[in-house]
């Protein structure tokens, strides 16, 4: 049985930041125990690449922490062959995340770089940038 989508994140340990920036926003258990959920998840070097006064200002600030993560979030199940060319689709956040298939699958402007890690309760796919929603 796989686990949920937290603790299979924590199992891949390529996610530390991302674990870190979910518990400062108050999003585990959101994401532990809900669902289920689709996870367009940033590697640790996704967020390295941010610039530091970034990360570190989005980590002061809970609220503006918690609408960039949920904004890697979509609520349902979603596979990689089940997102078609160029589709849309509404985050937690609220905001929309452009999908495109393209010899790979595209996330606004990230890839995805390994599609289809499955959680109890969703998804995972892991994209190469963090997600940006519009201010």
């Amino acid at each position: 049985m796989p686990h949920k989508i937290v603790e299979t994140a924590r199992e891949a340990g390529t996610f530390q930041t991302l674990l870190t920036a979910v518990d400062a926003a108050g999003l585990g258990e959101t994401l532990a125990d809900g669902g289920p959920f689709t996870v367009f998840a940033p590697t640790d070097d996704a967020f390295a690449a941010l610039p530091q006064e970034t990360v570190l200002g989005l980590l002061a600030d809970p609220p503006a922490l918690a609408r960039v993560l949920t904004y890697h979030v979509v609520p349902g199940r979603i596979t990689s062959a089940q997102i078609t060319p160029d589709s849309e689709q509404k985050t937690l956040e609220g905001g929309v995340l452009k999908l495109a298939v393209n010899g790979g699958v595209t996330v606004n402007d990230a890839t995805v770089v390994k599609a289809d890690v499955e959680a109890e309760n969703g998804v995972i796919h892991v994209i190469n940038q963090v997600l940006i929603p519009a201010a």
